[in-house]
């Protein structure tokens, strides 16, 4: 039952090219960066990714997106990430870029055993309708386009098909987790990373605290560990880091200067 590995190297020490990674975090949020980072030294490239965002400030999947280790990604946000962009439309990566509920909702579908759902988000749209670029040429054409899907009528409304998300591996981070993989998430580092976890047919946590089993209140766990198989614990410094996107700041009202 003790599913905690030796090192991040040792966690991901089966992950091969081209495999596919289902990733947590929501911007620099509950991102499993060090896991990340001890993909990024295995040299494995051809990865197809499923994530809300692929990294930003240098970080987390941006690390491998930089290195040109991935291939594929599917996810809901780009955001500021000009190397994706570059990518992107280069012909370089291939991107399925779908809406964020769904996304969220086909990784959990594929974590419950539901091979596929239908939804109203995305009804009239490229997402049903097909013809969304999926990779460029380079030279500004369309060499691979999103294929329609199967739209049908319910109750005098129209739903969409959507697919439910399996991968080889997942890669998460959670505030605290035990021995057994019973795993704790912080705040809105919960959006993906219990989804990513469940969609992953081996997932791989990182950890900010590891505690014994028994001393998590069974009330308090976001995931249970049956979805774990195996736990790194981080080292107080890695478990301290936390970065800030978008820094905003302005003059106490005590400061404020007047005209």
């Amino acid at each position: 039952m003790d599913k905690t590995a030796s090192s991040a190297a040792a966690a991901v020490r089966d992950v091969p090219s081209g495999a596919s990674l289902a990733v947590g975090g929501f911007g620099l949020t509950g991102v499993p960066n060090v896991l990340i980072d001890a993909l990024h030294e295995r040299g494995v490239d051809g990865l197809h990714v499923v994530s809300n965002n692929c990294g930003a400030l240098d970080t987390g999947l941006a690390v491998l997106l930089a290195a040109g280790r991935i291939a594929r990604v599917t996810g809901s946000y780009i955001g500021a990430n000009q190397e994706f962009a570059r990518q992107y439309l280069a012909g370089e990566l291939e991107l399925e870029l779908i809406p964020q509920g769904t996304l969220a909702e086909r990784l959990r579908a594929g974590g419950a055993g539901i091979p596929a759902f239908f939804t109203p988000a995305g009804v009239g749209t490229t997402v049903a309708d097909g013809g969304m670029p999926w990779r460029y040429d380079g030279e500004g054409g369309v060499a691979v386009a999103s294929p329609a899907k199967e739209v049908r009528e319910f109750d005098g409304q129209e739903y969409v098909l959507e697919r439910g998300i399996r991968t080889d591996f997942a890669l998460v981070r959670a505030a605290k987790g035990d021995r057994h993989g019973n795993l704790v998430f912080n705040k809105s580092a919960r959006n993906f990373n219990p989804l990513a976890a469940t969609a992953g047919r081996t997932t791989v946590a990182e950890v900010e605290k590891l505690v014994e089993p028994g001393e998590l209140d069974p009330d308090t766990v976001h995931l249970p560990g049956i979805f774990v198989q195996r736990v790194v614990a981080l080292a107080p410094e890695q478990a301290r880091e936390k970065l800030i996107e978008q820094r905003t700041v302005s003059a106490r009202a005590d400061e404020a200067v007047s005209v």
